[in-house]
Order: C-alpha cells, then sequence, then structure tokens
C-alpha cells in the first residue's frame, strides 16, 4: 500500500513540475465577479485542449498549462460576450484577469458546449469525449472516469452517494428498473453528452413543489451520426476450458430517431457473462416507486419463493445465460407517447459450497456440509406505459407490468451430522403491477396529482426432502414424522404452498402555492391489501401415500398445525399536510400524516386477531443550499413497519431441512424514529465532491425470532415475536473525491453501529456489532499514455453477542490495481486483478485472488472488425471463502468458481 501512495505522489509531482499555473479573476462589466463562469486553455500546435476550469464565488481561476507553448484562453459565461486571449507559456506562472461584456445574443453558448464538465442548475454535463482514450467499450467504461460519478461493487451508479434511478436515451427510458442493461451495453463510441440529474422529478408539473434531493438520474445524448440510423455491435466467441467448450453470442443493436426508437439486446453464452442475474431479474421494477413509505407506512411483502442463490463468474462452477431483451418507444403524436420493453432471461447455474458452522449454542454440534446445488430460472418481463400530454396543464400515464417466471433446484447435501440430504424445490410464480397517474394544473396556484398503484401476485413454491432416517431419529420424533420400514433408507418431506396477494395504493395530492416562496401540500390517501396463505406440510410413505406428522411444534396444542389457512387484511386511510418554505438559502417542509389503520388476521375460518388504531406521524425536513452545487440536508420521520402473512400463518413451514418456522397472530406493527443528515458538495473550480451521510433509526417493537435448537442437533424451529427491547442503529458515510489534472482520487469510509435483540432457546441474548470500513483509489486519464488504477478497500467488524465469551473480530484487506493502454492506434489491452484476505480473531481464514485481461485489436477507431482475445480466472483459483457472524451461528462458506476461461472473439460494429 505504501508504495501505491508514493507511485500516485510521484505521478502527480511530476505532472505539476512540467506545467505552469495560469490564475486571474473574471468580473463583469460593473465589476461584479462571475462564479461558475467557463475557462478553456487550447494547445495552438496541436489545437487540443489542454486544461479547463471554472471560477469560484470570488470569480477566480486557476489552469495548469504546459510550458513553453502558445495557449489560446477562451472565457465565457452565458448572457456575456465571451474573450479570447493568445498567451506564450514560459516557466513562471501567468495572471490574466478579464471583464465580460453583457450580450443579449448569449454568445458563449457554443464555448459552453466543448467544456469537459459543465453545470446548468442540478444537471452535470459531461462531454463523453473529453473523457476517453480509446481503451473504452461501453458506457460503463466512461462512468468510471467521470469527476463525482463511482460504479459501486453491485454494478450500480452512484452520484453523490446516491443511486441513479433510471438512465434515458434523449429523453427516452432505457429499459426502466434498471441501469445494468445501459452501463454494460451501450457503446461508448455513441455518447455525446451524459447529463446527470440531480433532484429528479417524474413529473416537470411538480418539480417547484416537492423536494427530490435524493433522486437522480442520467440522460445521455447521442452523437448526431447515431440517430436516423442503426448502431451497436455483434459479438461472437468461442474457447476452451476444463471439461468445457465455450461460446458467446452478444449481438446488441439500437435506432433512435425523434418518433421512434429500438434497442435489440441478446446474450447467449457459458463463460460467466451475466448482465442481469436472478436478483437484478426479481427486484427489477420498471420504474415502479410506491408511494406509501413516504407517507408513513411501510408494508412490504415479502417473497414466498424458493431460496435461489444469485450466481456470478465468482460464486459458482457453471453459469449457462440466455437473454433477450428488446426496448421500445413511439409517439405517434406529438402529445402521444408508448413504449415498453420485453425482457426474456434464463439463467442455469450449478454450485458447490464447503460450509464450517459454529454455533453460538454451547449444546448445538459444530456442523460441516459439503453441498452441490443445480438451479434453474426462467423470467419473462413484459412492461407496456402509456403517456399523454393533453396540453401544458394535463397529463395522463399508464404502464402495466409482468414478471413470469418458472424456477427450480436441487441440493445435494453430505452433513456430518444429519449425514446425506436431497433436496428439490420448484415454483411458477408471477407479479402483475399497474400504475395510472393524472396531473392537472388549474391555474398558476393549483395543482392536483392524482396516483394509483395496484399488485397482483401470486407465489406457489414446492418443496420436498429426503432425509437419512439413522441421523434424523430424534428430530423426526419431534416432528411426529412415522418411521420408514427397514427397506427404505430416508425420510421423505413434502410441502405445498400458496401465497397470493392483492394490493391497491391510491393517493390524492392538492398542492396550493401560496406565493413564489411557499406551498401547502394536502394529501389524502388508502392502502387496501389482502392476503391468502394456504399450506401443507406432510410426509411421503413408503407406500406412497401421505401422511400428517403428529409433532409437538409448537408445544401449545391450540396452535399447532401442520396446515395454514390464512388470510390477512390491511387497510391504511390517511391524510396529510406539509408547508413548504424558501427562506434565504433554507427549505423548511414541516409536515405530519393522521392515519387510521384496521388489520385482520382469519385463520382456519376463524377470526384470530383484529386490530384497529390510530397514528400521528410528525415529519421535518431542513434543506440549506449554501451555493449552487452545495447543500445540507436534515431530515425526521415517524413510520410504521406492518409484517405480511408469511410471518402471521401460524402452521409449521418448513424452509430447509434443518430449519422450521411457525408464525405468530398476534404480532403488531413495529415503530420507527428515522433521522437523515446529508452533505454534498460538487465543487468544479478545484474538481473536488464530496458527500457524507448520517443515519439513526430506533425501531420499537421490532418483530424478531425466537429460535429453539433440538437438544444435540443443528435442527431448529423458530417463531417471530415482538422484541420488549428497542434496536438502535446508527450508520456513517464519506466520499471525498478529487481530479488532479489527469488523475482522479478518491477517499471512502463507512461506519455502522448496531445493537439488536435476538432470542435463542427462550432466552433473549443482546448482539452489538460495530463495523467499519475505507477506501482509497487512485487512476489516471491520459489520452495517450496507458492508464492505471489502483485501489484499497479493508474492512472491520467487531461481533460483541452476550452469549459469547468473547467478541468476534474480523478483518478484510482487499487491494486491486486494474490496467488499461490503447497501443499503436489499433491495439486495446486491458487487466484487472484483485487480491482478497480475510482473517477472523487474527487468523488468515481465506485468501482469494483474481486475473482477468483483454487483447483487442482493431485497425483503427472507426473500424467495423475488432478481434479479441479474453482471459478470465488467469491465476486459476479454485474457490474462494466468506465469513459471516450471526446472532445464530459463526460461519465460514467456501465456494468453488468458474475455472481458467480463455476465449477469443470476434465483434463487428454497426
Amino acid at each position: 500500500m505504501k508504495k501505491i501512495i508514493f507511485l500516485a505522489i510521484f505521478m502527480v509531482t511530476v505532472v505539476a513540475h512540467a506545467q505552469v499555473k495560469l490564475t486571474g479573476i473574471v468580473k463583469d462589466s460593473i465589476g461584479e465577479p462571475l462564479e461558475m463562469a467557463n475557462v478553456l486553455a487550447i494547445d495552438k500546435v496541436t489545437n487540443k485542449m489542454s486544461s479547463y476550469g471554472f471560477t469560484d464565488e470570488k470569480g477566480f481561476y486557476k489552469l495548469n498549462v504546459a510550458k513553453n507553448a502558445t495557449i489560446l484562453l477562451k472565457i465565457s459565461y452565458v448572457g456575456m460576450l465571451s474573450a479570447d486571449y493568445t498567451l506564450e507559456t514560459k516557466s513562471d506562472d501567468i495572471v490574466t484577469n478579464v471583464m465580460l461584456a453583457f450580450d443579449n445574443a448569449l454568445d458563449g453558448i457554443n464555448i459552453v458546449s466543448k467544456m469537459p464538465v459543465t453545470v446548468k442548475g442540478d444537471t452535470i454535463v459531461y462531454n463523453a469525449d473529453s473523457f476517453q482514450n480509446g481503451t473504452e467499450r461501453k458506457l460503463e467504461d466512461v462512468l468510471k472516469k467521470l469527476p463525482g460519478v463511482e460504479i459501486n461493487d453491485n454494478g450500480e451508479i452512484e452520484v453523490e452517494g446516491k443511486t441513479v434511478e433510471k438512465i434515458m436515451i434523449d429523453g427516452k427510458d432505457f429499459f426502466d428498473g434498471d441501469t445494468k442493461l445501459a452501463t454494460k451495453n451501450i457503446p461508448s463510441n455513441a455518447l455525446d453528452k451524459i447529463e446527470v440529474l440531480r433532484n429528479y422529478a417524474d413529473v416537470s408539473q411538480l418539480s417547484g413543489v416537492q423536494n427530490n434531493q435524493d433522486r437522480v438520474a442520467i440522460n445521455i445524448k447521442l452523437k448526431e451520426g447515431k440517430k436516423n440510423f442503426w448502431f451497436g455491435d455483434i459479438t461472437a466467441g468461442a474457447g476452451n476450458a476444463p471439461d468445457e467448450t465455450l461460446y458467446l453470442l452478444q449481438p446488441k443493436l439500437f435506432y433512435y430517431s425523434p418518433k421512434y426508437t429500438i434497442n435489440v439486446i441478446g446474450d447467449v453464452n457459458n463463460m460467466g457473462e451475466v448482465v442481469l442475474d436472478r436478483g437484478d431479474i426479481r427486484s427489477f421494477s420498471g420504474g415502479f416507486r410506491s408511494q406509501s413509505p413516504s407517507n408513513g407506512t411501510n408494508l412490504s411483502l415479502a417473497s414466498a419463493g424458493i431460496g435461489f442463490l444469485t450466481a456470478n463468474a465468482r460464486n459458482a462452477n457453471r453459469i449457462e445465460t440466455k437473454l433477450t431483451a428488446m426496448n421500445f418507444s413511439y409517439s405517434p403524436t406529438t402529445k402521444l407517447d408508448l413504449s415498453g420493453f420485453l425482457i426474456f432471461s434464463s439463467n442455469s447455474n450449478g454450485q458447490q459450497n464447503n460450509v464450517d458452522t459454529d454455533y453460538i449454542d454451547a449444546e448445538t454440534p459444530d456442523e460441516y456440509t459439503e453441498s452441490k446445488t443445480d438451479q434453474t430460472s426462467n423470467t419473462g418481463l413484459i412492461k407496456l406505459s402509456a403517456g399523454y400530454k393533453q396540453n401544458a396543464r394535463k397529463q395522463f400515464n399508464y404502464d402495466l407490468i409482468g414478471r413470469f417466471t418458472n424456477e427450480f433446484r436441487k441440493d445435494d447435501v453430505v452433513s456430518n451430522v444429519l449425514g446425506n440430504i436431497t433436496e428439490d424445490e420448484k415454483a411458477t410464480p408471477y407479479t402483475i403491477n399497474q400504475n395510472f397517474s393524472y396531473f392537472y394544473t388549474a391555474n398558476e396556484k393549483n395543482i392536483f396529482a392524482l396516483e394509483a398503484k395496484h399488485l397482483l401476485q401470486d407465489e406457489d413454491p414446492f418443496y420436498v426432502a429426503s432425509l437419512d432416517k439413522d441421523n434424523y431419529v430424534d428430530e423426526a420424533e419431534t416432528l411426529g414424522f412415522t418411521e420408514p420400514r427397514a427397506t427404505n433408507e430416508y425420510y421423505t418431506l413434502e410441502q405445498d404452498r400458496r401465497v397470493k396477494s392483492n394490493q391497491l395504493d391510491v393517493k390524492l395530492d392538492y398542492y396550493n402555492i401560496l406565493n413564489d416562496k411557499s406551498n401547502l401540500n394536502f394529501v389524502v390517501g388508502t392502502i387496501q391489501s389482502k392476503q391468502t396463505f394456504d399450506s401443507k406440510f406432510f410426509q411421503i410413505l413408503d407406500d406412497g401415500s401421505e401422511s400428517t406428522p403428529t409433532g409437538t411444534i409448537p408445544e401449545d396444542d391450540d396452535a399447532r398445525s401442520f396446515t395454514n389457512d390464512t388470510e390477512y387484511g390491511f387497510s391504511d386511510i390517511y391524510a396529510g399536510l406539509r408547508y413548504r418554505l424558501k427562506a434565504g438559502i433554507f427549505t423548511f417542509t414541516p409536515g405530519f400524516t393522521l392515519h387510521a389503520y384496521d388489520v385482520q388476521n382469519t385463520q382456519y375460518g376463524t377470526e384470530i386477531f383484529e386490530d384497529q388504531f390510530q397514528k400521528f406521524f410528525p415529519e421535518l425536513s431542513i434543506i440549506a443550499q449554501f451555493k449552487q452545487s452545495e447543500s445540507l440536508q436534515f431530515s425526521y420521520k415517524q413510520e410504521v413497519n406492518f409484517t405480511d402473512v408469511n410471518q402471521l400463518a401460524k402452521g409449521i413451514v418448513a424452509n430447509s431441512y434443518s430449519s422450521f418456522y411457525y408464525g405468530n397472530h398476534e404480532l403488531t406493527n413495529a415503530h420507527l424514529h428515522n433521522v437523515n443528515l446529508n452533505y454534498s458538495s460538487f465543487n468544479l473550480f478545484n474538481y473536488t465532491n464530496v458527500f457524507a451521510r448520517l443515519n439513526y433509526k430506533k425501531t420499537i417493537d421490532q418483530i424478531n425470532s425466537n429460535t429453539i435448537f433440538e437438544p444435540g442437533s443443528v435442527v431448529s424451529t423458530s417463531t417471530s415475536l415482538n422484541s420488549p427491547f428497542d434496536n438502535e442503529s446508527f450508520t456513517g458515510s464519506a466520499r471525498v473525491g478529487k481530479t488532479f489534472n489527469k488523475i482522479k482520487t478518491s477517499l471512502g469510509a463507512n461506519y455502522g453501529y448496531s445493537k439488536t435483540f435476538q432470542s435463542l432457546n427462550d432466552e433473549f441474548n443482546t448482539n452489538k456489532l460495530f463495523s467499519q470500513s475505507y477506501s482509497a483509489s487512485v487512476s489516471t486519464n491520459f489520452n495517450k499514455a496507458p492508464n492505471v488504477s489502483l485501489g484499497y478497500r479493508l474492512s472491520l467488524s467487531d461481533q460483541d453477542n452476550s452469549s459469547r465469551n468473547a467478541i468476534v473480530k474480523g478483518v478484510t484487506n482487499a487491494p486491486s490495481i486494474s490496467f488499461d493502454a490503447y497501443v499503436w492506434k489499433s491495439l486495446t489491452i486491458r487487466s484487472d486483478f484483485s487480491y482478497n484476505e480475510v482473517k477472523q480473531d487474527g487468523v488468515v481464514a481465506n485468501t482469494f485472488q483474481s486475473l482477468d485481461a483483454t487483447f483487442a485489436y482493431r485497425k483503427d477507431k472507426d473500424a467495423k472488425w475488432e478481434y479479441e482475445l479474453v482471459g478470465s480466472n488467469l491465476l486459476a483459483s479454485g474457490s474462494r471463502a466468506s465469513v459471516n457472524t450471526s446472532n445464530i451461528a459463526f460461519t465460514i462458506n467456501e465456494t468453488f468458481i468458474l475455472p481458467r476461461f480463455i476465449s477469443l472473439r470476434v465483434k463487428y460494429q454497426l
């Protein structure tokens, strides 16, 4: 790490000594300093940009330019005449003060468009060509080089610590609901401008009356040559790997015109290149955002699906991916917009895991398991949208999105405690969402917004397990199973479940604009939800007949059941008021909502529980806008969390062969106090971006679980209960990024503390977790020279559980380096190396290293054909391990990964 820091300092020093400083002050004709004036230095010999910058609040600018050069200095400001100066640089610094004259013709806009970065209100505009050197292929490669923009470990785009919600191309949604399809597929040579839209509002009519500080979107402007023509690329590849022949086909085609657009993405490969994994597909919202949390109610419908494992090149030993995606938009008139997408994803993979588990309970034996998993998930997604803007005052929107899935999984497990186990799971769930909205501006003082969302969800997970009868004796007796005959070696368990959810979420907002500084927001709404839960848990006997267990779990005979017939109804009717006031640099938004709740829980046709109550939730938001790109935001909210039918149904449910669950029909809601403090600054004068975030959360009546282990066994049963203790958590994060000419640096830190309570064998224990992580990165962005990116991450964790005698300490060190070079204007070389070391209580639990490399040849940047030699896992690492510490156990999970892959690919660019 010391060498990395020394190298970064050395590179900055070398660049600094080869340049001189060009400074000055920019004022208008009456002597007032101009903030955010554009300053551009062009080398007159090469006719290329040498440096660029902006003036600060005092009109001061500072550029670094080459020694012994002829520089054309261009200074511009919207609404004023631009100024040009020719300067001869020697070895001494130069001071040039400038006065600009007013010009109603708005001269200087063309100069602004050539700047690498400009700020227009809440929009940051990046000139894509200014951040490319020839090695980039996709949008993701360019985004990584932009100041203020980061790609996190999940592949999501972050701006000032906020996750980008959507990506648009020329104002049209690109697969609304996920940004990975854009970052992994849009070609870099099609990019003209990248616009980061902060304080993003879906509806322009509401942008002036709402606070949208946490919302960010990106709009891509295409180059003129990419409009009204098909563009994109088609890649085909093949290769060899141990025991497998590799294949890859990836067509990515795009068409954009003012009237309609079409995007087609295809992907068939077995090389572990997964654009959308199963987790991405299930969370693909299509742009649907529930409005209920913003008004104090959190009603989350939990998934009853199977335990499908997310697979990628670093946690699976076999991956076969098929993806077909099409996105379209059509504007038959200037008032009507039609759009949507179709996605089919098939992911088949195999995983192998060795898990060493140390349970907190002293009487529970340590367990070592070896498991092999084969799983397949086939998912279809469809979204259709219509937007009709009758005029500037009236706008209608309708969206329909459906997700249809067929997935199945098989596990073969060998346990040193329970012997051989086989599990089979399958499910064919579907979800249909509908959204309708109507926005009406009656006049300049009155705005109405009606939004309605409907969810229909059906889940049908099926589970069957075969258990070694010689090692599952006590557990089977507790569950009440019939012992197999001597000729049969296994207990066979089977479970059918069906969970149906029907939810309607409607609200009406009325905005009364009092003056240009303040407005009132009246809101009324309702959430109506109905869920049914049916399940049957039984044993398959040797002759194929079914037998209902007769066990004593739970001990209360009145609650004991191996079937479920539950209906859960939820109703929330609410009204609220918010007042928004701008006073100087501050925006105050105090408010409250009143809720009337009605919860009904009916089981086996008999009403078990009904609760009707009211809640008052105050809230407050304060925003301090110090500058155009610097703000501090404080917010306080009270919220309530409601469970769903999965935790209320009191019959036994098998989560796995070693984990059984029964619900609690008397669960009540959890009450939350949530405090946030966010700071963000994007300073183009000194190329520094800073963000920091603090959050404190206190949860009253938190729903926790009581887990009981079978004596001497790893099999447990659990149920949910309202904790008598309050859970607390505090998190903080910060990141500082600074660009030194062609060098981009970043420092980040995350802090977390949580205090939770868990019941283990009917005794509450306290779990305190303190975690820290620190990261640093240095990357170069030279136009001609090779570029290097160096990174380092340190993670620390301390877990103090009252059931353990000692604090469990974890340390993770993760340095990385990536290299890319554009050689002879034809050869692109890229490589990525990462190293990961995990220590637990001072002992190295696992080390893992990875090396990937690509060699790509094309005749020149405009060549149609490109040839690539791609190698992944070149160090042939066989497995990697992760360490997890929970309230129940400490586990080390060794995961086997894809072997070394080497492939040859051919790409044709349209």
